[in-house]
């Protein structure tokens, strides 16, 4: 059987616990990432989620930001976190599965409004943060690994609606897409949606701001799953499920899918 993982900004765990409770029923992954929980771990609802089959679970969280759980059916153990640019936030958790298999969920900051270091903190941070993730890569090179997350980073110029009108745009600037293809490299990371979709405009996220986001279609890929070279071959199935960004009270993100024969 092939082992499915999902990933998802769920912007509060606990608002939208009823969210995520109906993706684990009707899309029923192995395994999903949450990210922007925006909760303490003791405040997350891991019974509710147990209910739905999920039972075992590691998580990073903090009260009102940042946040990452993983959920599985599967048995898995904590692998512990980095503490990325030294800032105590909960932006990363790891876990591995009983076939060694080593799964990083990551929350990447998303770096303010301006892209410029010198006069925005937070883009500064984005960048020293995506430095560092190409230097732990390149130390340790990944095996049998699978990194899922919101990167907030939307790489290609298929992966947002306008890539000229992004080109300004923190997600879309010159300087984060060419930081984060130096950390994918780093790691030898294999980007498994656009390997398995590898033409064609794809969204994973869209604006609250927009009155009518499905019709204007004002999109960004944000969320993405890597696997290491190795098990890169394995994959499959990959898609978005669109759907999520209509349900009601909805993240801005939508989830996004992939498996592999492992």
């Amino acid at each position: 059987m092939p082992l499915t993982i999902a990933t998802w900004n769920i912007n509060s765990v606990r608002l939208r616990a009823g969210l995520v409770t109906r993706l684990l029923h009707e899309e029923a992954p192995d395994i999903l990432c949450l990210q922007e929980c925006k909760s303490p771990v003791d405040k997350i609802p891991f019974e509710l989620f147990a209910q739905a089959g999920y039972g075992h679970w590691v998580a990073r969280g903090q009260k009102g930001y940042n946040g990452v759980a993983i959920l599985s059916r599967l048995p898995l153990e904590d692998a512990g976190h980095i503490d990325w640019c030294g800032r105590g936030d909960a932006r990363h958790v790891a876990a591995r599965l009983e076939n060694g298999v080593l799964i990083h969920n990551m929350y990447i900051p998303a770096g303010g409004d301006v892209p410029d270091r010198e006069v925005n903190e937070k883009f500064g941070h984005k960048l020293d943060f995506l430095t560092q993730m190409q230097q732990e890569f390149s130390d340790t090179r990944p095996e049998r690994a699978i990194l899922v997350g919101d990167l907030n980073i939307a790489p290609r110029e298929d992966d947002v609606w306008n890539h000229k009108q992004l080109l300004k745009i923190v997600s879309h600037t010159p300087i984060e897409t060419e930081h984060l293809g130096a950390a994918q490299e780093s790691g030898g990371w294999v980007d498994v949606t656009r390997q398995d979709i590898p033409e064609g405009q794809l969204y994973s996220w869209w604006s609250y701001r927009a009155r009518d986001w499905d019709a204007a279609d004002k999109g960004r890929r944000l969320d993405h799953i890597w696997a290491s070279a190795d098990i890169a071959p394995a994959a499959h199935g990959s898609r978005i499920l669109r759907a999520a960004r209509g349900w009601q009270q909805p993240s801005d993100h939508a989830p996004v899918f992939a498996s592999f024969d492992l």
